[in-house]
């Protein structure tokens, strides 16, 4: 299936990248983009295979092992949109 970013999810990936760099180095942040497009490369081949958020109809998220994110996405018109990509230790999402 095909793989749509919002504007707000190429930010919030910019972001991490930027702060992991920053705090924890190069190869901590290949294994995190690494990580993060193997969950995003399977979301796209088994969209319906993560759990819906209650609160937000249409919305899916899941955790990517060994990393403290979550990356929420809808599925619209055949196409996985990934919506936004956010730290765990954050505090709960209040946007839509």
């Amino acid at each position: 299936m095909k793989v749509a970013f919002t504007n707000r999810a190429v930010r919030d990936l910019r972001e991490i990248a930027a702060y992991s760099g920053q705090q924890f180095g190069e190869r901590v942040t290949l294994a995190l983009e690494a990580r993060l497009q193997a969950v995003i490369t399977r979301i796209a081949s088994s969209p319906e295979s993560a759990p819906r958020v209650e609160q937000r109809p249409g919305m899916r998220v899941v955790t990517p092992v060994r990393y403290p994110f979550k990356i929420f996405y809808r599925i619209i018109d055949g196409t996985v949109r990934i919506v936004h990509v956010r730290h765990t230790a954050r505090r709960p999402w209040a946007g839509s």
